[in-house]
């Protein structure tokens, strides 16, 4: 628990500091060095057009982090029946009471509170994710891998300039870090361009999980099921799979695919409201 907690405070401040080091060097570094000749650049050049991509991922990527860890889900404890004699320590097993007034709550261990469909603990954020914050949690990670992926593209072209190389063999790519290593340890590659190397990597790494991320739990929002239950076995009850895209993306689903905007408050909100 210690080491989760530990975790629980190192994750977000790396991935801030991974997040400063690619603004960096995408505004100071990649961008600057497609202009050929600042003084004839038109409007629309490739160079602006990337620029302006580039703050549309981070802005996004950025503002939906913010989203998730502001949107947090509300301690139900206080409100859910858990039944005559039944502890906290039931539902840090995953056991329910007869009393219990949503099945799909849990209590997390870190947060220290009972959350509205549990999702899982993101350690990246800090935060449980659930019913208010699931939507910006996926449009963080969609922005994320989009982020990440178009640094790796702008890294590879800054990197063929720079060293006059070729990625035309898609090999080229998967044989340049051995050779970078080679290189560097016999001064032939200076420090600067090693760092970026390193990063082109990260950027892949961390562009690729969270696809993969995303792409997971679209399917499990698509059966309206969350990895909590799936990782339980809890059987959900089966409804149309528009059903459940709105419950997690609202019907302002187009505006939150452009702008981050906070998510639509949960079922039990409302409920809690009538």
């Amino acid at each position: 628990m210690l080491v989760l907690r530990l975790l629980n405070v190192v994750a977000p401040a790396y991935f801030l500091c991974i997040s400063l080091v690619t603004f960096v060097l995408q505004i100071f570094v990649f961008i600057p060095s497609m202009f050929r000749d600042p003084s004839t650049t038109p409007l629309f050049s490739p160079a602006l057009l990337h620029g302006a991509l580039f703050l549309f991922l981070s802005a996004n990527a950025l503002g939906n982090y913010v989203l998730v860890i502001q949107s947090s889900p509300e301690d139900l404890g206080k409100d859910l029946n858990l039944g005559e004699g039944a502890e906290v320590a039931d539902w840090l097993d995953g056991n329910r009471s007869l009393g219990s007034a949503l099945p799909s709550t849990h209590f997390c261990r870190l947060c220290a509170r009972v959350t509205q469909r549990h999702d899982h603990h993101c350690f990246f954020t800090g935060n449980c994710i659930g019913s208010r914050n699931m939507r910006n949690f996926i449009m963080f990670c969609l922005y994320t891998s989009l982020a990440c992926l178009d640094s790796v593209v702008a890294g590879m072209a800054y990197i063929s300039a720079t060293l006059s190389m070729s990625f035309a063999d898609p090999l080229a790519f998967l044989t340049l870090l051995p050779h970078s290593i080679s290189q560097f340890f016999s001064g032939a590659l200076l420090s600067s361009e090693m760092f970026v190397i390193l990063m082109l990597y990260l950027w892949l790494g961390i562009g690729l999980a969270c696809a993969g991320f995303c792409c997971h739990q679209m399917l499990l929002i698509l059966r309206g099921q969350t990895r909590y239950q799936v990782r339980k076995g809890m059987v959900v009850r089966a409804r149309p799979w528009r059903d459940n895209l709105q419950e997690v993306f609202g019907k302002k689903w187009l505006l939150g695919l452009f702008i981050p905007v906070r998510n639509a408050e949960g079922s039990y909100r409302r409920q809690k409201e009538k």
